[in-house]
């Protein structure tokens, strides 16, 4: 029984171990967390509801209205009028005071509307339809500009981690060299100062890592919040290796936002110079209304209702507006010549960015190559430096140079990867095909 027991209780911390592993992000899935947790792309995606819903607010524009009024009156001095007496048999030229009404009356109105005819009916709802577009794109050029800023932060992390490494290896061996050169100190094989040169060099290096680690601290906060992840979680990254595994996968995919985006102002140029031509045209409103109105004299005990109803159409028709429209339609026409040289500039200048980031692109992966056989080299030469100075051929100078070189080339390495990165996000962006 106790060897089940101890079974049991192994199996349960086994299986608790692998679930209590912290989940390592790759880019496609902080990418994927992004789009449904980053807060400016949840608010670009309620701008979109939001129109929707204006959209439907104005198509029920189109339906009929009905309205009901009440007024209910005590007459405390029931209203007169002056005429002549003559209507009542009375002398030619005299006048007598009539009062018309009762002392309470109840009124109720029950009206129906529907528009049968408006100019700028037609014209609000393309300009709705049309923001509506404008406002998807937006959404769109927001997911692309977050992704971006995820994806630079993603790859500047994996930098930081392969930079750290290097310090974290120089550290090392630099704490091995520290620990025979103190022994050749003792033994009085080697100088003090010697020894120190090398101390100042870890120095150097602990300095360093302290400033990549808060670095890789503030960075590892900004993916948090750009992939709307608990603060308090812990953000493991899958390596990325460093290695030229391209991000551009469909090159010749493209969503030109900015154009596609006046390409929608365009057409809501359009639609107003036709409601501006629209708004020479009358609108025509049918509508009906039922009256009742309850008529009481208390003291006579007098009451009586009398209803009444009818309908109509009714036309407004503006037949002059001082020119109001006419120059409207000529700012118009100014303004669709305005979006006509904005996109064609816009198509050169997104062009141009197209080319030079592809160009880029090549110039970084070549430089990343040429950092890689430096690294190399760099290894080599350090290599045989220690050799050398194990062997008391040359002096700790001469290995610190070797030293100083191996931290170069890698530091270079580490600045070509992230270069090459950034060249390809900024030619996706410029495509707009982040995904």
């Amino acid at each position: 029984m106790k060897m089940k027991s101890y079974l049991s209780t192994g199996l349960f911390f086994l299986l608790f171990g692998h679930t209590a592993q912290a989940q390592k992000y790759d880019l496609a899935s902080c990418l994927k967390m992004a789009e449904t947790a980053n807060p400016q792309i949840r608010s670009a995606q309620l701008d979109v509801a939001i129109n929707e819903s204006q959209r439907s607010a104005y198509l029920s524009s189109r339906l009929p209205s009905l309205n009901f009024s009440g007024d209910y009156r005590y007459n405390a001095v029931i209203p007169g009028q002056v005429v002549p007496a003559q209507f009542f048999g009375g002398p030619a030229g005299a006048f007598a005071e009539v009062k018309f009404g009762v002392p309470y009356v109840l009124g109720n109105t029950l009206q129906l509307n529907q528009i049968l005819f408006n100019s700028q009916l037609n014209y609000g709802l393309a300009a709705l339809r049309i923001n509506s577009e404008i406002v998807k794109i937006q959404r769109d050029m927001t997911i692309q500009e977050v992704k971006h800023q995820v994806a630079n932060t993603f790859f500047i992390l994996q930098g930081l981690y392969q930079q750290l490494s290097f310090i974290d290896s120089n550290i090392s061996y630099v704490d091995q060299m520290l620990q025979n050169m103190d022994l050749m100190v003792g033994q009085g094989m080697l100088v003090q100062t010697e020894a120190d040169k090398i101390r100042i060099n870890r120095l150097n290096l602990e300095n360093t890592q302290a400033n990549l680690q808060a670095t890789k601290s503030q960075l590892e906060e900004v993916l948090k919040i750009l992939i709307g992840l608990d603060p308090k979680a812990a953000l493991t990254l899958q390596n990325d290796q460093m290695v030229q595994q391209t991000l551009l996968v469909d090159q010749n995919a493209s969503n030109l936002f900015a154009i596609q985006l006046l390409e929608q102002q365009r057409m809501m140029a359009q639609e107003e110079a036709k409601g501006i031509k629209m708004g020479y045209l009358p609108n025509v409103n049918f509508y009906g209304i039922y009256q009742y109105n309850y008529n009481m004299n208390p003291e006579t005990d007098f009451r009586t209702g009398i209803d009444g109803a009818f309908v109509g159409l009714r036309v407004d028709w503006n037949l002059f507006d001082g020119l109001d429209k006419h120059h409207k339609a000529a700012m118009n026409a100014l303004k669709q010549q305005q979006i006509e040289t904005q996109t064609a500039f816009t198509q050169q200048q997104l062009q141009l960015q197209i080319d030079q980031n592809k160009r880029l692109i090549a110039v970084k992966a070549n430089a990343l190559d040429i950092a890689k056989e430096q690294l190399k080299l760099a290894e080599a030469i350090h290599q045989h430096a220690n050799l050398k100075f194990t062997e008391g051929l040359i002096g700790t100078n001469d290995l610190l140079q070797a030293q100083t070189g191996l931290e170069q080339a890698q530091t270079g390495v580490v600045a070509a990867y992230v270069a090459l990165r950034q060249a390809e996000l900024d030619y996706l962006k410029s495509n707009g095909n982040i995904k």
